[in-house]
């Protein structure tokens, strides 16, 4: 179990650094562009919300499978 958990948690580690870089990329944030657009709101701005629940969910997941986390 200890060695799932180890591999787990490295997973989200790798997972929440690319989604950091992936932020920054021009495939969320288009040079200067705000089009096109989805309910009236950017299509950047809904990736921005999407990466942060992706790296709130990928937190909460991170807090479980830490190697050291006893279950409690």
């Amino acid at each position: 179990m200890q060695n799932a958990k180890t591999l787990y948690w490295r997973l989200c580690c790798v997972a929440m650094v690319v989604l950091s870089v992936l932020t920054f990329t021009p495939l969320v944030i288009p040079q200067g562009r705000y089009e096109p657009m989805l309910a009236g709101v950017p299509l950047t701005l809904w990736a921005g919300i999407a990466i942060a629940v992706a790296m709130v969910a990928l937190t909460y997941i991170g807090t479980h499978v830490h190697p050291d986390h006893n279950g409690e």
